[in-house]
């Protein structure tokens, strides 16, 4: 399986930005795999996302491991401070 960050490219939210740019950036640093998936190309990724996630309200950034949801980006946040990444990411 592998790692699947679901992200916008279009977010007009900062914050939003800051966080998905964070998430590449240490997957990228640990050399974890991963495809980044933008909803913002088709609303149905995005709904799928939101499907898979459970919240018909929920927003990127979104992370999973093939079909598993791991959890958003205070999730992963929390995963990197408990030095619990590779749990998190079910790797």
């Amino acid at each position: 399986m592998s790692i699947k960050v679901y992200y916008s490219s279009v977010s007009s939210f900062r914050t939003v930005k800051k966080q998905q740019q964070h998430i590449f950036d240490v997957l990228s640093s640990k050399k974890i795999n991963y495809d980044a998936v933008d909803i913002a190309q088709d609303s149905t990724v995005k709904d799928s996302m939101r499907a898979l996630v459970g919240d018909q309200t929920a927003l990127p950034p979104q992370i999973f491991n093939g079909n598993n949801y791991c959890g958003d980006y205070k999730a992963f946040e929390d995963a990197i401070e408990d030095n619990a990444l590779e749990s998190f990411l079910k790797i």
